[in-house]
């Protein structure tokens, strides 16, 4: 029996694991966290990602290795690397854990971005507004997610109180862009470098936490946003799913950042489409056939952060389906979501105002 390791014990480790049992899949997950979610599923070893320990017996166990989201550490699996398969690409894992790396690089691949500039002490600061315009956001390289580690920068004010914050740190400033649509989009890459895109989600966030996903089929900026995945995909030849956000500015994208990695934005792939993000990075990184990316009819994705709704009242609404997390609930975590599916755009869109209209 295959066996996967997965780095982190998060909600997208468990539903990875819940898309490979099916496929006969077995999954350990490593987490310093006495009680992650995934372990209600997973064999789970405590430890920190870091552990020489625990990640040799991780190799051991396992037969392909992944992980489930960016702020692992990097020398942690480079040392892993040299006795276990990783995917995605370590390339793509270095990348994406700094904002002006992962900004340069989409510079590098002709991949538009907002304007951006390196942050390194007190005078770069006081220069940013004549480079960026105001206002703009200064954001932390490293380890930011959710809105967290960044500043909307609108006065000289704003500048003093967010280096007081943010100053022990590495920085970015990147233009405010006033965009029409917050886009994403999925691909995924198999070992064989099979390639296939689902269709791009419009998203809507609240305190810089995704909220609310719609699939977009047949979405004017689908090539677009193929074009500008695909690069990343070849360039590092990279293997499993990867997610790129972008902002739509007047059917122009550029590119926000990307995660090298299962994303929030997919979640409406499960009941969404023929076969799921989940389920297809399995696929990728095992080199299976890739699954098919159709959509089901329409479907979008609503986010439950820091409560769940009662079960009862979400399940009863024909079209939601329901994923509860099996997560202490506290502000600003992500406890759940739902996806919710229709065959017309337009019972879409009254089922969702109709849930929406019911959370807390």
């Amino acid at each position: 029996m295959t066996t996967i390791g997965i780095i982190g014990g998060g909600q997208l480790a468990r539903m990875l694991a819940l898309a490979g049992y099916p496929l006969g899949l077995r999954f350990v997950v490593l987490d310093p966290a006495p009680d992650p979610c995934a372990a209600q599923l997973c064999e789970h070893i405590q430890a920190p990602y870091d552990d020489p320990d625990a990640l040799d017996r991780l190799a051991e166990r396992c037969d392909v290795i992944t992980y489930e989201f960016e702020n692992v550490s990097l020398k942690g699996l480079e040392r892993l690397s040299a006795q276990a398969v990783i995917h995605p690409p370590l390339a793509a894992l270095a990348e994406s854990q700094d904002r002006l790396r992962e900004k340069t690089l989409f510079q590098k691949l002709d991949i538009p971005t907002p304007r951006f500039f390196a942050i390194d002490n007190r005078q770069d600061l006081e220069n940013a507004p004549q480079i960026l315009g105001w206002p703009f956001l200064l954001k932390t390289r490293r380890f930011g997610y959710d809105g967290k580690g960044q500043a909307l920068i609108r006065t000289t004010a704003d500048m003093e109180a967010a280096w007081e914050t943010l100053a022990e740190q590495a920085l970015i400033g990147e233009s405010f862009v006033p965009f029409q649509r917050e886009l994403s989009i999925i691909a995924v890459r198999s070992r064989s470098g099979r390639t296939t895109f689902y269709p791009v989600s419009e998203n809507v966030h609240k305190n810089g936490i995704l909220h609310l996903s719609r699939s977009r089929p047949n979405d004017s900026q689908t090539g677009q946003a193929e074009s500008h995945i695909r690069r990343l995909l070849e360039h590092l030849d990279y293997v499993g799913v990867l997610a790129l956000e972008l902002f739509d500015v007047h059917g122009r994208l550029l590119a926000n950042e990307m995660a090298p990695r299962v994303h929030n934005s997919g979640h409406w792939t499960i009941e969404g489409a023929e076969t799921s993000q989940f389920e297809n990075h399995l696929r990728a990184i095992l080199d299976l056939p890739l699954g098919s990316t159709e959509p089901v009819g329409y479907a979008a994705l609503v986010n439950f952060i820091g409560m769940l709704p009662n079960l009862t009242d979400v399940l009863e609404q024909a079209g939601v389906h329901g994923h509860y997390y099996a997560k202490a609930e506290r502000p600003g975590r992500k406890v759940g979501h739902t996806t919710v599916r229709a065959d017309a755009e337009n019972t879409l869109e009254d089922r969702l105002h109709h849930l929406l209209g019911q959370l807390p």
